[in-house]
């Protein structure tokens, strides 16, 4: 069972949030594929426990049910930590979304604001209470945040999104500053449009809209290059 593994040997422990899908899913497989011990966060429980229980014969796995736009959750949930998970080494900071991909002016301002709350408040949520961990543990540890291009160019239908991606980048920047010294290195990840569930979600499950927006992207990848 993935969470009767903490007799495992120490090895280096990493946090991921988003990690129900996509590059968040794929990134836990490969800490897993490594030997690291996992701490999986995400929202979606039925998902998060199938994931762990995957994972859990290769690595000890801690699956946490967690919304990182609530701060005081995120604050308990890292400090509830069980003894083999808290010393992480790597924090990745995948969760977050695009909704609504129509001119900001026919968006409804709840989803400009669930934007909000994921890509910047759940991020700087989650970095803010792992960091005395991350420079305690010291040289050697890492943040990845993961960006997009869409933070470094603009298109219709991207407003709150792009602005939240670009927030990523130069947040990652300044808080490389910031830990100067420490041995803490941050980065910033800005990956294109792949075929994950992003553009379903961001189509409200329109899943013949996803995949053209998808094949536009190639397309305009292509004549970019």
């Amino acid at each position: 069972d993935h969470r009767d593994l903490h007799s495992f040997p120490t090895r280096r422990s990493s946090d991921l949030t988003g990690a129900t899908s996509g590059f968040g899913a794929a990134t836990a497989r490969r800490f897993a594929a490594d030997g690291w011990s996992i701490v999986i966060c995400g929202r979606r429980e039925e998902r998060l426990y199938a994931l762990a229980d995957e994972l859990g014969c290769l690595t000890p796995v801690h699956p946490l049910k967690l919304d990182v736009q609530d701060a005081e959750a995120v604050t308990q949930a890292i400090a509830s930590l069980p003894s083999g998970f808290r010393r992480i080494h790597t924090l990745v900071n995948n969760a977050g979304l695009a909704l609504a991909p129509a001119a900001m002016q026919d968006v409804q301002l709840a989803d400009l604001h669930t934007m909000i709350n994921t890509n910047i408040t759940g991020v700087v949520n989650v970095t803010h209470a792992l960091l005395p961990t991350l420079i305690e543990t010291g040289a050697g540890t890492n943040i990845i945040n993961i960006g997009s291009t869409a933070g470094e160019w603009p298109y219709p239908g991207s407003h709150v999104y792009g602005a939240s991606k670009a927030f990523i980048k130069q947040f990652s920047y300044n808080l490389r500053c910031d830990l100067l010294g420490t041995g803490v290195r941050v980065t910033d990840l800005a990956p294109g449009i792949a075929e994950t569930e992003f553009s379903v979600v961001r189509n409200s499950g329109n899943k013949a809209a996803a995949r053209s927006e998808e094949h536009t992207s190639e397309l305009q990848s292509h004549y970019q290059s």
